[in-house]
């Protein structure tokens, strides 16, 4: 189950906030030197999605003209614009004709920190359902209401209160057919839409435990400057490819020639769900040999994207070198610090994304490996074979 859309909900007036609003959407109010909304995007374009929507309504021009049309990490951006405002619910409903057939919906005031493709039902799930929430557990107060669940099933829906039950998150993967559980008039999902969808047994929902953050009040707003910078800076896992995440049969370029190694998408599930960047960093001298083009390797990543989504995995970023001194295409026969051992992919990443490096690591299966994360200040380790998954939770229970 592959999902190309994401829809962030950024239309409220944010009138809690006083005059921080009166002049500037909420999502888009500074926080830690950038606009929230930047801090949603680079988080969506993490999983692979392919189109961006976002549904505007109050000062909905200045976020257009902000971001429609812009690309974060090959993630292109639209805007959809309401003519009157219409809530979560009637937002959704007037942009029918632009949502996919499967698509996530994300609040445009909250940020939390789990896994989105945990949403994506495991295997061949055969239950009948018409969106599955996340849910964040070990909230503490009184300021949100919560979420009873029993399994995956989402039975109701209680008032804000002191509760050791989880609170909605706010991500959601969607199916179309929500919008037949709008009716006329309908403003809140919250309110008129998801109840009704977990009386029918058509809500699911699964709990993930981590920072979560609502910028809709002014002290959450103020505790927000420094939380969400923290919040996205995390180690990282720099996986080497072939001979780490797949068997190294010799300068492999297409998906029949590729066989996981064993716990590998697993290995990449679990730093997702606890909360590392997971990137690959392969050198591809094939290219530079003659033995195939750059084009097949980004074929084989994009194949590699769609399996890992299959199990609730994905790969943040895969940056890889076609170059080498001995090539025989002249355009890739040259030397480079992004060829391992030199530590340019990594460096590149970290530059990319807010790498906290002194807790990252790196899994290769040769020494040039090593001396490439030495390089960029990362821990390096020595695959020789076995299941990656328990290699990498030994690792990083140290």
């Amino acid at each position: 189950m592959t999902v190309d859309q994401v829809v962030f909900l950024v239309g409220g007036t944010g009138s809690r906030l006083g005059a921080l609003t009166a002049e500037t959407p909420k999502p888009v109010l500074p926080v830690g030197g950038r606009p929230f909304l930047d801090y949603l995007l680079d988080e969506a374009s993490r999983y692979g999605f392919a189109r961006c929507l976002l549904l505007c309504g109050y000062r909905a021009e200045s976020i257009q003209q902000a971001y429609d049309g812009r690309s974060v990490h090959g993630m292109g951006i639209e805007t959809a614009i309401e003519t009157e405002p219409a809530g979560t619910a009637g937002a959704l409903a007037r942009s029918a004709d632009r949502l996919d057939d499967l698509f996530y919906l994300v609040n445009g005031d909250s940020l939390f920190d789990c896994n989105w493709l945990a949403l994506v039902p495991a295997g061949r799930d055969g239950s009948d359902w018409t969106a599955r929430m996340t849910l964040a557990s070990g909230i503490a107060g009184d300021r949100y209401g919560r979420v009873e669940i029993d399994g995956e099933a989402v039975r109701a829906f209680t008032p804000a209160g002191q509760s050791t039950l989880p609170i909605n998150a706010g991500i959601y993967l969607m199916k179309k057919s929500v919008l037949g559980a709008i009716g006329p008039g309908f403003v809140s999902l919250e309110r008129e839409v998801l109840p009704v969808l977990a009386k029918q047994g058509r809500l699911q929902g699964r709990a993930s435990e981590g920072p979560f953050i609502d910028i809709g009040l002014p002290d959450d707003f103020a505790r927000a400057q420094t939380l969400v910078p923290q919040i996205v800076r995390r180690p990282a896992v720099f996986f080497d490819r072939d001979g780490v995440l797949n068997e190294d049969t010799g300068y492999v370029h297409r998906h029949d020639q590729f066989n996981w190694i064993a716990g590998a998408r697993e290995a990449v599930r679990w730093a997702n769900d606890h909360g590392y960047y997971t990137f690959v960093v392969t050198n591809q001298a094939g290219v530079a040999h003659g033995y195939y083009e750059e084009e097949h390797i980004r074929q084989l990543h994009d194949w590699m994207r769609v399996e890992l989504a299959a199990a609730g995995a994905h790969i943040d970023g895969f940056e890889y070198c076609p170059f080498h001194p001995n090539g025989v295409v002249a355009q890739y026969c040259q030397d480079s610090h992004f060829r391992k051992p030199g530590p340019g992919m990594l460096k590149k990443l970290m530059g990319d994304w807010p790498v906290d490096a002194e807790r990252s690591l790196m899994i290769g299966d040769r020494p040039t490996d090593l001396e490439a994360a030495a390089a960029a200040g990362v821990r390096g380790h020595f695959f020789t074979g076995g299941n990656l998954l328990s290699v990498l939770k030994a690792l990083t229970s140290t």
